[in-house]
This record gives C-alpha cells, sequence and structure tokens, in this order.
C-alpha cells in the first residue's frame, strides 16, 4: 500500500485548498450569521469553480467531470471540507455517482444539467419514521395498468431539495419472502420538481451545516411515468449499494478538512497565547490536547486513505467504508472540542471558525448511517466468518 500523493494528486489539492481559501472563506461570516445562501453569489462561485476545473469534479471525464481517481478525489474532498458545508456544496457541486446509473436518456436529462452547474439533485430516502431501517420506509409506490406509478408518502431531512431540479425518490413497492421473513422490495425514481402531487415543503432548523437546507417532501397520489425509474424495479437498494457505497468517504474525507483547519487554528493559537508568562503550549495541559488531537487526525486519515485505496482496487468492504466514517467523524468531534478548550472563551465566539465546526460536527456522526450503525457494520464483518 502507498499513499503518498503523486505530482498531479497534490497539484489537485493545492489548487483546491487555494480555491477555498480565496473564495469560499470570505463568504462563510454572512452564510452562518443569516442562515442562507445568496443564488446570486452562488453562481458567481460556480463560473470561478468551472473556471478552475473543480465543478462536478468527481464525476467521470466522459460526461464532463474531472475523472479523478479515488486518493485525488478524497484529497479534493478533504480541502472543500475546511469551508462552510452549504458554499462548499452548492458552488462547487459533486452530482451524485448514483445518477451514472441512469439509461443514456435518463443521464441527459438529470445527469447533465447538474454537471453544466444548471440544478442539482437530490436524495429521498429517511423519513419520520425510518432512518436508520430503510427497509421500515413507509412511503410506497405502486404501478398502475397504464405503466405509470403512483407515489404517495413524506420523506423528511432530505438535503437542499429547495433548489434542486428535481429528486431520486426510493419508496416501498411490495414484499418479497426471504429466509429471516419478509423483507420490502425498494424502487428507484426521478422525480422532477413542479410534478403534480410532489410537495417539496421547509424542513427543520438545523443547529449544523447553516445555509444548508433540509426539507420535507410530501407525496400524494403523484404520478410518473415507468421510464423515471432507476434502475429495475424492486432492486432500488442495488443501485443504492452498487453506486452509494462511497458517500461514507466522502464524510470522512470532508471531516478531515474541518478537522485539520481546527488543529492548524489550535497550534497557531498555543504558540502566540502567553499565560502566566509563558506561551500556553507549553503546558501539558495544552501540548498533550494538541498531541491527542494530531494522533485522532492522522489515524481517522490513514483509515480513510486505506479505504480510498481498496475502494481504487475494488476490495473495499463495507467494514472498510464504516471504519473510516466512524474514526474520522467522531477524530473531528474531539478535536472540534479539544480546539475550544485550548482557545477558552474566544472559542466560542463566532469571529473564529471553531464554534460552527464544533456545531457542524455533530451531524457528522449521524447522517450518511449513525455511528451505532457503523459499529454494527464492523462487528458484523467481525462476527460473519465464525458464525457469529
Amino acid at each position: 500500500m502507498h499513499f503518498a500523493p503523486t505530482d498531479e494528486q497534490r497539484m489537485i489539492a493545492e489548487t483546491t485548498r487555494a480555491f477555498v481559501e480565496a473564495e469560499l472563506y470570505p463568504h462563510e461570516a454572512a452564510v452562518e450569521r443569516t442562515g442562507r445562501l445568496d443564488m446570486d453569489l452562488v453562481r458567481e462561485l460556480q463560473k470561478k469553480a468551472m473556471a478552475a476545473g473543480l465543478y462536478a469534479a468527481n464525476m467521470p471525464v466522459e460526461v464532463g467531470g474531472a475523472g479523478l481517481d479515488t486518493l485525488a478525489w478524497l484529497m479534493y474532498e478533504k480541502e472543500l471540507g475546511r469551508a462552510n458545508y452549504a458554499l462548499h456544496w452548492t458552488a462547487v457541486a459533486r452530482p451524485s455517482n448514483i445518477l451514472l446509473a441512469g439509461t443514456p436518456e435518463q443521464r441527459e436529462r438529470y445527469l447533465m444539467p447538474c454537471i453544466r452547474g444548471e440544478t442539482w439533485d437530490c436524495l429521498a430516502m429517511t423519513e419520520p419514521g425510518a432512518g436508520s431501517d430503510l427497509r421500515g420506509m413507509k412511503a410506497s409506490a405502486r404501478q398502475e395498468p397504464g405503466g405509470d406509478w403512483v407515489l404517495n408518502g413524506t420523506k423528511h431531512f432530505i438535503s437542499h431539495a429547495d433548489i434542486a431540479g428535481f429528486t431520486i425518490a426510493f419508496m416501498a413497492t411490495g414484499e418479497e419472502t426471504t429466509p429471516r421473513g419478509p423483507k420490502k422490495r425498494i424502487t428507484a425514481f426521478f422525480v422532477d420538481k413542479g410534478t403534480r402531487g410532489f410537495t417539496v415543503r421547509e424542513g427543520y432548523r438545523n443547529v449544523s451545516h447553516r445555509g444548508y437546507s433540509n426539507c420535507i417532501l410530501e407525496f400524494d397520489d403523484c404520478r410518473v411515468p415507468a421510464e423515471n425509474v432507476l434502475g429495475e424495479a424492486h432492486r432500488g437498494f442495488e443501485v443504492a449499494n452498487e453506486w452509494l457505497g462511497a458517500t461514507r468517504l466522502q464524510v470522512a474525507a470532508t471531516c478531515l478538512g474541518r478537522a485539520d483547519r481546527a488543529l492548524v487554528l489550535s497550534i497557531a493559537y498555543a504558540a502566540e497565547r502567553r499565560q502566566f508568562g509563558q506561551q500556553i503550549g507549553k503546558f501539558q495541559g495544552v501540548s498533550f490536547q494538541l498531541a491527542d488531537m494530531a494522533l485522532a487526525l492522522k489515524a481517522a486519515e490513514l483509515l480513510t486513505w486505506e479505504a480510498g485505496w481498496k475502494h481504487a482496487q475494488g476490495t473495499a468492504t463495507d467494514g472498510d467504508m464504516a471504519m473510516a466514517k466512524l474514526a474520522a467523524t467522531e477524530a473531528l468531534a474531539r478535536i472540534s472540542d479539544a480546539a475550544i478548550q485550548i482557545h477558552g472563551g474566544m472559542g466560542l465566539m463566532d469571529d473564529l471558525p471553531l464554534e460552527r465546526i464544533w456545531r457542524d460536527a455533530r451531524v457528522e456522526r449521524i447522517w450518511e448511517g449513525t455511528s451505532e450503525i457503523q459499529r454494527h457494520i464492523i462487528s458484523r464483518e467481525l462476527l460473519r466468518p465464525v458464525g457469529g
């Protein structure tokens, strides 16, 4: 295993960081204080990101992306992750890989406008009564004799659905019998905003990621044609598992960026701030915290890079992805908390990005699979070979 970046990978990371520092950092305070994005600003930043070759860079070259290899992509995500989430996710969008699973017609209709920056996509899985247990979803779809599907139900916590031009909605479409009992079949559907019976409502006020909205989606006898099925009917989970597996690596990488930013600020402050006649970094109460922060970051980074390396080789397991996500999100929580402790009262003031990083860290242990779900995945992978 060799994780040393190539010159090209290093250049991608440096270019991304320069863009983040020059174009995104200056707007963080406004987004944090207002809780909203100025869409004129977003359009301006989109153009700059496109000119820098950073927009939709996660996509393959053949559809207009940068075709980044896995490690380069993770390094790119880490650098973007340093900034306010709403800014980097909207202004430097990375369309969901699941759009690549579409037919040529679906790619042209849904993927290409996202790559061109004309719209954004969003995924609708979570429901008020079904979060980690997606098989427990109640939103459903039935197919009528003419071939159309009729969707009913509610989804919530759906990120940036307010600006997305369409959603990919996962719906229960029947049951199948398995050795462990009946299991719901799931189908994924493209649903265009403006479709009759499809309503996007404002979601909840969130302590994490200000400006990055979550919405409630309501489907009330919402009719979509058969050609709007993504993948095969009743095989929605297979589509998700095949195309969304790396999203946990993406979460891990963006967390590494914020954790690194908090650590760098803490090191600088510990060397600059003086108390009792000396730099506070000379006190073990501070220096040992810095050492623990660096250790947690390095361990999480290595797990993430290893999982990325395995993903590129086609050998990554669910456990590899879960370990990376678990380590990075929990490291970010510890590092952001310690950074505030080192900075004292100033750490909680919005003059610095630390209180934002601390707030934003909390959601990372919940979305894309809670820390408990990650531990379940890891333990299941350990026990299964011995009959556990």
